[in-house]
This record gives C-alpha cells, sequence and structure tokens, in this order.
C-alpha cells in the first residue's frame, strides 16, 4: 500500500518537524513507487507507533476475558504497533510446545506486532525453571507476571541464565510474605477509613531490592513491571546510578491516580494497587527525570461478573491500551507537568530500545509503524465502545483533549478515525 501524509507535524528522527511523509510496500520512503493515496492531516500529530510492553492478551486459555483480535485491536485503537503479551496463558508459554500455540493465534489473528514473553518458571509455579534455552529465540524475555518469584536461589538461576541468553528478566515484584490475605487497596489511609485490608508497599520494594542484589551478582539485564511505590523509584534510580542493568515501566493509573480517588467499584482494582499521592508524585518525578524508562498499561481485561464485586471481591486488573494516550496527555503534558516529548519517548522509543524491538524514530527505509495523534479532539471516554472486551477502566467517563486518530502497522491502516479525510 503507497500512501502520503501530508498537513502533520512529524516526530522525525527524534524532532518535531512540519513535513509530509510518504510510505511504500511497509516501509518510510522519501518518493512513492507507486500514486499515493493521499490522506490530509491538518493539526496533527505523527509519531512512531507506541509499544506496549504489558499487555494480557488471554488467548490461549482465556479468550472470554480477550482475544488475539479483539486485544490487538484495542491495540491499534490507542495508537499501538506492537505489544509484549505476558504469559499468563492456559498452557502457559514455559517451553517451544507451549509457546507454538500461541504463536500460531498471533500469526493468524493479530492486528499488531505481538512480542510473546516466555515463563521465568514451570507453570509460573515458581518452583522450577521454565525451557528458557529454547524459548529464547522467539520471546522478548522472560516473566512469571503477576507472580513475584519468592525463592532467592531459583531466582538466581533465572538471571545467570537468563544473562547467558541475552534475555532480559521482566519481573512482578511482589514479596508474598509481607502480604496480608483478602487485600484489596493500598495500605493507606483510605484502607483504614473504609475498613478495608491495605496492600503492604514493602511487598513490592522489598522484592525489588532483593532483585537489584542479584543484578548486581550476576550482570542480568532486569526490568521491573508496573513500579508503584515511591520506595521503588528511588531504589531504581539508585541502581541505575551505579550502573546496574535495571528498567521499570509504570501505568497510566498510577501516574494520574492516588487512593484517595477509589470508588469501591471493580474497575478500580488491581495488583499492584492504586497507592498515595506521594507515591504517584514520585512516579512522575521519576518519568521526568529518566529513572522510570516506559509508561506500559498492565492491560488485564476480566468479565464483567469477574470486576462486579467491587474493591473486596473483584479480580486484580483493569484494561488500559484504548484510554493510555488521551488520559496522559490530559492529565500531565496539557498541564504542563510533563513535556510532550518525554510522554512520546516513554510510549515509543523507550520500550523499543529496552527490547531490541525496530522502530522508535521515523526515518527513510523504516518500518512504516506510526500513530497519528490529534491533540484538540474534546471528548469523554466511553468504555461501552471499547474493541477490547474488557471495560473495566477508572477512567470511565471522563474528559479528555486528545485522540488517537489513525494507527497504521507495516504500511497498513488498522485504525482510522475521524476527522482525518482523504485528499
Amino acid at each position: 500500500m503507497s500512501l502520503l501524509l501530508t498537513g502533520g507535524t512529524v516526530f522525525w528522527k527524534g524532532h518535531f518537524q512540519n513535513m509530509d511523509l510518504a510510505m511504500d510496500q511497509g516501509r518510510i520512503v522519501s518518493v512513492p513507487q507507486e500514486a499515493p493515496s493521499v490522506i490530509s492531516l491538518p493539526n496533527c500529530l505523527i509519531v512512531p507507533g507506541f509499544v506496549d510492553v504489558h499487555v494480557h492478551l488471554r488467548e490461549p486459555g482465556f479468550s472470554y476475558k480477550e482475544t488475539i483480535s479483539t486485544g490487538t485491536a484495542a491495540a491499534a485503537a490507542g495508537g499501538y504497533t506492537a505489544v509484549c503479551a505476558m504469559p499468563n496463558l492456559s498452557p502457559v508459554p514455559d517451553g517451544l510446545e507451549h509457546l507454538r500455540v500461541q504463536q500460531e493465534l498471533i500469526a493468524r489473528h493479530a492486528k499488531v506486532r505481538v512480542y510473546p514473553y516466555g515463563s521465568i518458571t514451570q507453570g509460573e509455579q515458581g518452583s522450577e525453571l521454565a525451557d528458557l534455552a529454547a524459548l529464547a529465540p522467539y520471546v522478548a524475555g522472560f516473566s512469571d507476571d503477576g507472580r513475584g518469584v519468592q525463592s532467592e536461589p531459583l531466582m538466581r538461576r533465572a538471571m545467570e541464565l537468563a544473562k547467558k541468553l541475552e534475555r532480559p528478566i521482566v519481573a512482578h515484584s511482589e514479596d508474598e510474605s509481607l502480604l496480608s490475605p483478602g487485600w484489596a487497596v493500598h495500605d493507606g489511609d483510605f484502607a483504614r477509613r473504609h475498613g478495608l485490608i491495605g496492600n503492604n508497599p514493602e511487598s513490592e520494594w522489598r522484592q525489588v531490592e532483593r532483585d537489584l542484589r542479584l543484578v548486581r551478582e550476576t550482570g542480568c539485564r532486569y526490568h521491573v513491571c508496573h513500579v508503584s511505590t515511591k520506595e521503588s523509584v528511588a531504589l531504581i534510580r539508585a541502581a541505575k546510578a551505579e550502573g546496574l542493568p535495571v528498567s521499570c515501566e509504570t501505568g497510566p493509573h498510577y501516574l494520574v491516580l492516588c487512593d484517595e480517588d477509589l470508588l469501591d467499584e471493580g474497575r478500580f482494582k488491581m495488583n499492584p494497587p492504586i497507592r498515595s499521592a506521594a507515591d504517584r508524585d514520585a512516579l512522575v518525578e521519576g518519568l521526568l527525570d529518566g529513572t522510570v524508562d516506559c509508561i506500559a498499561t498492565d492491560h488485564a481485561p476480566h468479565s464483567a461478573e469477574e470486576k462486579s464485586e467491587g474493591l473486596r471481591g473483584s479480580l486484580n486488573g483493569i484494561v488500559g491500551l484504548e484510554t493510555a494516550f488521551p488520559v496522559l496527555y490530559t492529565q500531565l503534558v496539557r498541564p504542563g507537568v510533563l513535556p510532550l516529548d518525554t510522554l512520546i519517548r516513554a510510549l515509543c522509543v523507550a520500550p523499543r530500545r529496552l527490547f531490541g524491538l525496530p522502530g522508535g524514530a521515523l526515518d527513510e527505509g523504516a518500518d512504516a509503524d506510526l500513530a497519528v495523534l490529534d491533540l484538540n479532539r474534546p471528548h469523554m471516554i466511553d468504555s461501552g465502545t471499547f474493541r477490547s472486551l474488557g471495560r473495566a477502566t477508572p477512567f470511565d467517563g471522563w474528559s479528555v483533549s486528545a485522540a488517537v486518530a489513525m494507527t497504521i502497522c507495516g504500511g497498513e491502516i488498522v485504525y482510522h478515525d475521524l476527522p482525518t479525510r482523504e485528499a
């Protein structure tokens, strides 16, 4: 497909520039070989397609929650051209036989690029290592999300092997010995006022602290999933200053919400929980100073029934692919809290760099994977219109000021929303 995008501002080679952008045969070109279809995009920003390194596509095994087709359609609607798929599936991709089940579904149904993770342990049970050597050529890294590896000797062995295989350990950091059974929210004033059992933030940062010690021993590349506490931010900042091969992500909900914003509804229930205002502010500061490398949604769809039991009884997990950019732009960029280029780098440049994925800067010869952003599109988030099968989001009903107008993956339009128009 030959396309010419005109009238927009392009994030060209890492800098914003007013220019036209041409694509042919799936790549960015200076002059298309064929007469292109011309699309006028006045007042729009054209950036590399977003990458989410933490997405639950639920298939195989849990297709009543989400499928690869619906999950990647949601990704396209959110401006994402690539996602890394978490391994809490059935079967768990802990060896090649199980991974191939997932790969075949991806090949048939994915609307954007999908990079699967292999599990760290067999069945994500935390007892024996998965077949990391066999998985390594085909996965973005190794993760047992959402379970922290409780055994320190086992995590050390995993890191030693991952180092040899040149793949990162992507860790859900949670010391289960520090958790109270039946926790519902962050262990803070909100929990005490409402008679709820709290999730101790030490359960996260203590395991981050342990794993950083193991990184120091092994030299393994280590990526911390969904960082939520100020202590974790401080630990990761110090580790980076020390020169350790460490990176991390946080989610949009941790950057714009705190526990005082909670309602007793399942759409506010996730692990780790939304924490205090001090934790939120530390995460924003970490994003500004580079401690927090990227933003990942932890898109985790469940059925309506599974999210219908409020904060106490609902399963953990919210959806986020279709709301991330408009919420972050409206809440952080527009008020001047976060520069626009910092947000763009956290959504599309840093994830590719960390996980060795192609792209990250629009340039001649690069894959034509990009998102078109309308920065002046006021609208209200309506979960009833989501392409995802999941509907649980704390942002339902929020007013936002920007939208994804188009997503192009491999030179093909995979999502298109007016007011963009063909010339």
